[in-house]
């Protein structure tokens, strides 16, 4: 699932603080004196805290966690080409700066060293650099996760006393570090705290870049390597598992990241590349296993599409497989959405679903509906223009459109938030409508993540009013085809 832990930059402010009393400073002029005073340092103090060296992390509201990440987010950011984007030979330069990664680069003579996890900069001219330590993960706020992930170590070498510069490996390219620890092995935190940054911190190179993974797992490279061979023409390097001295002229260490699951084409050291860049990358990544699927499945004289009519607008719901957030009366919904017009696909992927086939699926459908969860990830594989439905539940509102309600409207997608009434949600069975949890889910939310995680994540399921849904599917269904007619049009006029 998705951690909704977020930054939060503690003000340290209370009303009380304010409070002046006349009768104890002996008069009202002397009263305001103080309040102003008072006034001023607060406001100093207040410049203060924002200073990114300053941030406290919790997980109190999720609203005001957000809007203070985002507004930090504006501030610290980058608005025109990062920082250590053009450096000298001999030098490491470290960006930390930004808010969500650590970003350092190292030009010349760089080799690695995973016995002491490692990277050198051999250099023959007197460098004062001193030694740098990175977590290559893009989770940077979150303390937690990264105290798991790996350190590495990147130190300046004077290349003409050093006795250790053998090369078992030169490569003529740059060459990325980042993890696939952290939260790796959900797809939500796959794609945002990885696959998408890999994109946006090597899309510069055009494929001509070594990646070079710490905490490597070989699952990951079978789940994600036709993606990965859209941005590298060359084999992974596994920090870790490979104990040769490999040598770079040039490496970046940490991935960028610019929001979630987006890419913001502002920050893209060349190219004004924006999320639909992106999701080029995964059609030109599926296309040939995809491909490979419908000759076999003719040969065989099978489809998946059999069933199907498909005069019609596609319909995918995506069912949650988990104890929670399921959709209770989900064969009632596959009928009352055949009844409005669609061809209806119930997909029910796993954690061994190949990703080509579920890319396969949302890439034929017009619309997409699912619960909130980190399966909505797949979004992604919609084509832009199509409708996404997600079903909001009971105390998800924030989370549903932070992570991807807002991401979804970016990639060009028909964005609807379905928020579910109190008497679609099971909670409202099991707590009564005057419960707090039913009356008022904020409050529950602003007590920290682990409630929100064991109320409204594990323990809730819903159950669709389908007569309040109809008109949902109805509009979906009316865009779904007035679309399609747009789109037909060209394809008339040529022949």
């Amino acid at each position: 699932m998705v951690q909704y832990q977020r930054l939060i930059i503690h003000h340290g402010r209370k009303e009380e603080r304010f409070r002046v009393s006349v009768e104890e400073v002996g008069g009202l002029k002397r009263a305001k004196q103080k309040f102003l005073s008072l006034l001023f340092l607060s406001i100093l103090s207040f410049c203060f805290v924002m200073s990114p060296y300053l941030f406290g992390f919790s997980t109190l509201s999720l609203l005001d966690s957000f809007s203070r990440e985002s507004e930090a987010l504006s501030s610290y950011e980058p608005s025109t080409a990062p920082l250590c984007s053009d450096i000298s030979n001999g030098t490491i330069c470290c960006d930390r700066t930004g808010l969500r990664s650590d970003i350092c680069v190292m030009k010349g003579d760089v080799r690695t060293n995973s016995a002491s996890s490692s990277v050198f900069l051999f250099t023959s001219t007197k460098n004062n650099t001193n030694p740098e330590k990175i977590k290559p993960y893009t989770r940077k706020w979150e303390t937690s996760v990264m105290d798991t992930v790996q350190e590495l170590n990147l130190i300046t070498k004077d290349s003409n006393s050093s006795s250790d510069r053998v090369c078992d490996v030169y490569h003529d390219v740059p060459a990325v570090f980042f993890s696939t620890g952290g939260y790796t092995g959900n797809v939500y935190h796959e794609f945002n705290d990885g696959i998408i940054p890999l994109f946006i911190t090597s899309q510069h190179f055009n494929k001509k870049v070594v990646f070079v993974i710490v905490e490597y797992h070989d699952w990951w490279e079978m789940k994600y390597g036709d993606i990965v061979s859209q941005l590298s023409d060359y084999p992974l390097v596994d920090f870790n598992g490979d104990s040769r001295t490999h040598c770079f002229k040039e490496a970046t260490v940490g991935l960028r990241i610019h929001d979630e699951l987006t890419v913001n084409s502002t920050l893209m050291v060349n190219e004004n590349q924006t999320i639909v860049d992106f999701r080029n990358v995964l059609d030109r990544a599926y296309s040939p296993r995809i491909q490979s699927l419908i000759q076999e499945e003719t040969e065989a004289k099978e489809t998946t599409t059999t069933s199907l009519d498909l005069k019609k607008p596609k319909l995918v719901i995506l069912s949650r497989n988990g104890s929670s957030r399921a959709i209770l009366n989900e064969n009632l919904l596959v009928k009352v959405a055949e009844e409005t017009g669609f061809s209806v696909e119930v997909l029910r992927p796993d954690k061994r679903t190949e990703m080509a086939k579920i890319y396969r699926s949302m890439n034929t459908s017009d619309v997409m509906i699912g619960v909130h969860g980190a399966a909505m990830t797949h979004f992604l594989f919609l084509k832009p223009k199509t409708v996404f439905i997600q079903i909001v539940p009971l105390g998800t509102d924030w989370a549903a459109e932070t992570y991807y309600g807002e991401p979804a409207k970016k990639l060009g997608l028909k964005y609807v938030g379905y928020k579910i009434t109190p008497k679609e949600s099971s909670l409202y069975d099991e707590y009564g409508k005057d419960d707090p949890i039913i009356r008022d889910p904020d409050s529950l939310n602003d007590k920290g993540w682990e409630y929100t995680k064991k109320i409204y994540l594990q323990g809730q399921n819903v159950k669709l009013d389908l007569r309040r849904f109809r008109e949902t599917l109805i509009r979906s269904y009316d865009f779904s085809i007035r679309r399609r007619s747009r789109e037909e049009v060209p394809r008339l006029l040529v022949t």
